[in-house]
């Protein structure tokens, strides 16, 4: 079944066509654009838009539909496709000077300003930090350029201390009793313990049938934002 967030440059559903120079910087728009992290199922998020469900990030009120962002490609294990994201508005903050009135709503399968799937990126820091695999196996596996991978683990590694304690204290918010991870002298191993972590927390929590795919939870934790600068901080819990 072809996932639901996938178009293709007409308009339909299927794999992106074109050269594929532009991809590197298919997600590198959003610098100034408040997002909003949401499910890949485009039925859903449809339904919950037109329902107020979404909530503004500023003022908490109900986003509505207000078209579509452009077409992005992006990357699944090297496999072609493209998104195009939905676009809402916040209609009582059209009238508040200053406040952000539009939002772009992003699937979790993607991450701000990267090419690639969040599983794809993630089952790569695993295959590396944990499963020790040599780098161009890693970006082989998944299907980019050895040097996008070693921009992936750069920044991972910039932002590891951060992903660690964000995440355990999302386990603590999920699981109040449940330990702390500490620190070591690897801090990749430990922010992606502290991931698997909160994953574990996130079950406990609201149990295995709703439970969501584990790179889509880390998605939308970050605020799709593991791997961007370390000037864009990590979202706080709740």
């Amino acid at each position: 079944m072809t996932p639901p967030w996938l178009v293709s440059s007409e308009g339909g559903v299927g794999p992106l066509g074109g050269p594929w120079q532009d991809v590197e910087g298919a997600l590198r728009t959003v610098r100034n654009t408040v997002v909003r992290m949401v499910d890949p199922d485009a039925e859903s998020v449809e339904a919950d838009l037109v329902a107020g469900r979404i909530k503004c990030p500023g003022c908490g009120s109900g986003l509505r539909p207000w078209g579509h962002a452009r077409v992005r490609p992006l990357r699944d294990h090297g496999s072609p496709s493209a998104m195009r994201p939905r676009r809402s508005i916040c209609p009582p903050c059209v009238n508040s000077p200053g406040a952000q009135k539009t939002h772009v709503l992003l699937p979790k399968v993607a991450l701000l300003r990267r090419a690639d799937t969040s599983t794809t990126i993630g089952e790569a820091l695993l295959a590396w930090h944990v499963e020790e695999r040599p780098r161009r196996e890693v970006a082989a596996r998944a299907g980019v350029p050895i040097d996008t991978f070693r921009g992936w683990r750069r920044r991972f590694g910039q932002r590891a201390d951060q992903i660690r304690v964000q995440f355990t204290e999302l386990a603590h918010e999920w699981d109040p009793e449940q330990g702390a991870v500490t620190a070591r002298a690897m801090p990749g191993l430990d922010a992606l313990e502290a991931i698997g972590v909160a994953a574990q927390a996130a079950v406990r929590r609201f149990g295995a049938d709703d439970a969501e795919p584990l790179w889509q939870l880390v998605a939308g934790a970050s605020a799709g934002r593991l791997l961007c600068n370390t000037s864009s901080p990590l979202p706080r819990p709740p």
